[in-house]
């Protein structure tokens, strides 16, 4: 268990940078950003202007080219491929707009997943597979394959199979991102759900709404942080060298 003010992620000075070619594309410039247990932290900004990049860095499924990221005070970049891979496995969970679904299995096996990759017994995992969907109202639907569902059932079986192993901290990028309006309200509704009993959530969204409706907004423009919570960050002006510093709080 963690303490509330000690963070479960810290990032400092992250730079992401694509090449292609002799051309060169600043995805991330200096990023420092705190992960607290039981937060919901809503991340928004424009397309193209590194959010996805972001939460990609942070949980370690992208490289980085410069900074920190640590999870549980182990730095995330020091570690081999392999354990960076375990550290995920074991701590986190992912929720994707595509859903990511494998086709062929039914909700149950596709929820399962996490625990079997971690060695849980087949039995127990179909059993807590089961208890976690009925958790999201989808008890009645555990045999059904992806293709039997809706778009919004096909994101709750992504939702259960992201917390069906206890992670620490659930990644969602874009999760209601291909689902009509009144589906996205209740994906909506049943992360906040998950987040007041306790569960620790990033969720990456373009949508005003969705990103209001968080406990903390992180809005991210050309690859800088620009505002997290009620303050304003800025570049370092002085310096000039991309790192980020605390502006005035926002007042209205």
């Amino acid at each position: 268990m963690h303490d509330s003010q000690e963070p479960i992620l810290s990032a400092r000075g992250v730079t992401k940078t694509y090449r292609t070619g002799t051309h060169e594309v600043p995805a991330l410039r200096g990023i420092d950003l705190d992960i607290r247990q039981g937060e919901l932290v809503m991340v928004m900004g424009p397309s193209g202007n590194g959010k996805t990049t972001l939460l990609n860095c942070l949980s370690g499924l992208d490289d980085i080219d410069a900074g920190t990221v640590t999870m549980d005070g182990e730095n995330l970049f020091a570690m081999s491929d392999g354990d960076r891979t375990r550290q995920r496995a074991n701590r986190m969970g992912f929720i994707f707009q595509s859903f990511n679904l494998i086709p062929v299995l039914s909700a149950a096996e596709n929820v399962e997943l996490p625990l079997l990759v971690t060695n849980v017994a087949p039995k127990i995992a179909r059993e807590r597979a089961r208890e976690m969907l009925a958790r999201v109202g989808l008890a009645d639907r555990a045999n059904h394959r992806p293709g039997e569902l809706s778009g919004g059932e096909q994101q709750r079986v992504a939702v259960a199979r992201a917390l069906v192993a206890e992670p620490a901290l659930v990644w969602a990028d874009e999760p209601t991102g291909a689902l009509d309006t009144k589906t996205a309200g209740g994906i909506v509704e049943l992360l906040r759900e998950v987040n007041a009993a306790g569960q620790t959530l990033v969720v990456v969204t373009h949508d005003e709404v969705v990103g209001r409706s968080g406990l903390r907004l992180v809005q991210v423009s050309d690859g800088l942080i620009v505002q997290d919570g009620d303050e304003l960050v800025t570049p370092d002006v002085v310096s000039g060298n991309g790192m980020l510093a605390t502006a005035t709080p926002v007042t209205a």
